[in-house]
């Protein structure tokens, strides 16, 4: 039964590392694949010289980090706030709006993200109406509140289908210790914090190492979808910064080098945060 995806794995990931030579060449596609002229690490060379290179990795792990804490952080209070829920037709009801925007296309949200923050926008008009601003701002055009749109935008997208995996570990904890703490006469948030979370605290820590992981791969659809020319040093990131100063500009071999540096930045904190967790004797990937 395996099999398939084990095939799929091998095409689509294993046998597009053959590409990565690509790197240490001066890639001309009407070449052949031995006709190629080989550089060393003349790319990787002039990644590192390259000051706009920083404020992309800057901007990429700032925005991970955010992403990942309120990311993480809103999927376990909401798997916890379902978990409460009593009235079953309530808790599906709930559940299935709320990760409904977890299929909804970034091109979608972006609109709706900049509409409602717009000069004549609902959060302006809500804002100056309660008496918060004297005049509507734009947002957009603001550089220092970029990360947090992006964060925001991403946690709304992402908390109901996040909060799947938590539920399904919630759903796993033995009644028995609910009721036993009920006869101790537990509140219901002393049973959250003294039995859910434990229960579910390996679940927590291997998708925190799968990630983390990934921080350095947040994509670039929603930095390139909301941002614009003046917060664009703000809204750069490291794939965003790879399409448009490799592929846009023709230079594949930069491209790549972008792409190996990415690969090998996540299989490191893949390894640290393993490593963490391992000595903490807590949950781990392997």
């Amino acid at each position: 039964m395996a099999l398939p995806f084990v095939i799929w794995l091998i095409i689509f990931k294993y046998i597009p590392i053959a590409g990565w030579t690509m790197a240490f060449q001066d890639y001309k596609p009407q070449l052949g694949i031995f006709e190629q002229e080989w550089v060393g690490l003349k790319h990787f060379k002039e990644l590192f010289n390259e000051p706009m290179f920083y404020r992309a990795l800057e901007n990429t792990l700032g925005m991970g980090v955010l992403g990942l804490v309120f990311g993480t952080l809103t999927a376990i209070l909401f798997a916890l706030f379902l978990n409460e829920l009593r009235f079953m037709a309530l808790k599906k009801w709930t559940q299935t709006i709320s990760y409904l925007p977890h299929f909804v296309s970034w091109v979608i949200v972006a609109n709706i993200v900049i509409t409602m923050l717009s000069t004549d926008g609902f959060i302006n008009n809500f804002l100056v109406s309660i008496g918060i601003l004297d005049q509507p701002i734009n947002f957009m055009a603001k550089p220092e509140m970029f990360w947090g749109i992006v964060t925001a935008a991403d946690v709304w997208k992402e908390t109901g289908w996040n909060a799947i995996i938590y539920l399904a570990a919630m759903a796993g904890v033995d009644p028995q210790l609910y009721e036993a703490a009920k006869v101790d006469g537990a509140s219901r948030f002393r049973q959250m914090w003294h039995i859910t979370l434990p229960s579910i605290r390996s679940v927590i820590i291997v998708l925190l190492i799968l990630n983390i992981g990934n921080l350095i791969n947040i994509g670039f659809e929603k930095q390139m979808l909301l941002g614009n020319n003046i917060v664009y040093e703000k809204s750069i990131v490291i794939d965003l910064y790879a399409l448009d100063y490799g592929i846009g500009m023709f230079r594949y071999s930069f491209g790549t080098a972008i792409g190996i540096f990415k690969s090998v930045v996540s299989v490191i904190l893949i390894l640290i945060c393993n490593s963490f967790a391992k000595r903490l004797g807590e949950g781990r990937v392997f």
